[in-house]
């Protein structure tokens, strides 16, 4: 068996699952069965997958010549260039392993509490969480832009599912408005693709990116330009960030605690994805730095100040999560080889800690059904040890020591310095501590001040399944805090590809 197919499987097995387990009607068990072994299989086949490529289509894969890939990403190092090449080719390097790896463990444990915490779990539902995963495995993994803005939609659609299945008040709503927002940034990514494809005569990025810097075509052309502006607002809508952050945080809110948890994974990811595309293929334009970090700084602004302002503790996270992306583009923007290993750095503890927040928040959502912070208090009393672990969650996301988003918010501090830019790092630890301010408000108001004497707390006991996510989900963040070249020895080499 040709072990490079296993990169295929890490996009075909969650779609199997998804179309089979939306099959099943009334069938619980045979649901969670295949549910919990599709999510416990996600995260071991990036792990048993060995770097390369795989092609689609039918069409030969790139010869082999190193001297055409120069200042390329090491994935594609040692590749030559085709004047057209036709089929999908998707590359498999450290950095997507430790990516989707992270991205199958907050799979599993959306998927293992959401089995737990339901008494009849939906195969429609498990079939959104799936499909979400395989689309944004596909995104992380494709050097076809064609192929990326295919799954691009397939994962807009999978987030507004997730809302819809919720049944939260005013969750349709928010999933219409999230949709009929897609309708126009999706459209406008596609022509600035199609912009592209006339530009460069390829969906391929690595022979785009060829086709630039060997001089057939302009770098300066007004059509590259504003195709970069057109994919840029589809990063935008599709991570959140501004404008994109109030109806993102709104998505969040209205999602269930383990849906919120996979699309905040939706949004890192795809940041990151598409962020290292439009890199690549727009460094040369100093315009593209400034304006990633100009947009970061405002995503963190503007996330921590609405999260002041809020009295729904899901939309705090939402805008606290939102606030935390601008760290990672900040890595990106920097544009440096220490910048940009921090940044990627950063997606990976963000989409940990957030999901690890969602899931502990979202104990109280199970215990009282609110989630308005006016009506609540005394949860500590309730159940003192899932407060510990959201206390330590936030801590995390704090940046905290010895937890693990100290070492990325360190590194970006320490990147932003030798780029000549010490002022981003004054802004980055100012926004952390008021990070910690929001959070510690957030947590006394839901956790310490007295019960109110109106609040109901129900019966149910938080399955054991939900503590056990919650733990586990701690022990990566120590983990990652106290041996951070875990993970940073994965993403330097891509770091330094791009760079």
């Amino acid at each position: 068996m040709d072990l490079n197919a296993l990169i295929a499987v890490m996009i075909i097995l969650p779609i199997a699952s998804a179309l089979f387990l939306n099959l099943l009607h009334k069938k619980d068990r045979t649901i969670k069965i295949i549910a919990i072994i599709t999510a416990v299989v996600l995260p071991i086949i990036p792990l048993l997958t060995p770097y390369g490529s795989h092609f689609f289509g039918g069409y030969l894969p790139l010869a082999q010549n190193s001297t055409l890939a120069q200042g390329l990403p090491a994935i594609i190092t040692g590749t030559q260039l085709s004047q057209f090449h036709l089929g999908i080719m998707y590359v498999f390097s450290s950095a997507q392993q430790l990516m989707i790896f992270i991205l199958g463990i907050i799979t599993f444990f959306a998927i293992f509490t959401f089995i737990n915490e339901t008494k009849k779990p939906s195969g429609v539902y498990a079939f959104l969480l799936f499909m979400g995963t395989a689309s944004l495995s596909a995104i992380l993994l494709s050097d076809d832009i064609f192929n990326l803005f295919v799954f691009f939609e397939i994962a807009a659609l999978a987030q507004v599912g997730i809302v819809v299945a919720s049944g939260i008040k005013d969750n349709y709503e928010t999933a219409l408005k999230y949709i009929l927002i897609g309708n126009i940034a999706g459209p406008l990514l596609l022509l600035g693709i199609v912009m592209l494809l006339g530009v460069t005569g390829n969906v391929n990025v690595t022979d785009m990116i060829f086709s630039i810097k060997n001089g057939f075509v302009d770098p300066q052309s007004p059509v590259l330009l504003m195709a970069l502006s057109l994919i840029t607002f589809g990063w935008l809508y599709a991570s959140g960030l501004p404008p994109f952050h109030t109806i993102k945080s709104e998505v969040y809110s209205k999602a269930l605690p383990h849906g919120a948890a996979l699309i905040q994974a939706f949004s890192v990811f795809t940041l990151v994805a598409i962020g290292i595309i439009i890199i690549r293929l727009f460094s040369y334009n100093p315009f593209t730095h400034i304006a990633i970090i100009g947009i970061s700084v405002i995503a963190m602004i503007l996330g921590i100040t609405m999260a002041l302002m809020q009295t729904d503790y899901k939309r705090i996270l939402g805008y606290l999560a939102v606030g935390e992306l601008g760290y990672i583009g900040i890595g990106l923007g920097l544009g440096t080889a220490l910048g940009i290993t921090a940044g990627l750095f950063q997606a990976i503890n963000e989409s940990v800690i957030t999901s690890f927040l969602f899931i502990g928040f979202g104990t109280v959502l199970y215990k009282t059904r609110t989630s308005d912070t006016k009506k609540l208090g005394g949860m500590m009393y309730v159940n003192p040890k899932v407060a510990l672990l959201v206390l330590l969650a936030g801590l995390a996301m704090a940046g905290v020591p010895p937890l693990n988003a100290f070492q990325s918010k360190l590194m970006l501090i320490q990147a932003s310095i030798q780029s000549g830019l010490p002022e981003i790092g004054i802004i980055m630890i100012l926004l952390s501590i008021v990070t910690f301010m929001t959070f510690m408000k957030a947590f006394y108001t839901v956790y310490m001040r007295p019960k109110p004497k109106e609040l109901e707390v129900l019966d149910n006991k938080i399955p054991k399944s939900t503590i056990i996510s919650l733990v586990a989900f701690l022990i990566i963040c120590i983990t990652l805090g106290l041996f951070p070249q875990i993970a940073t020895s994965s993403l330097q080499t891509l770091a330094a590809g791009l760079v």
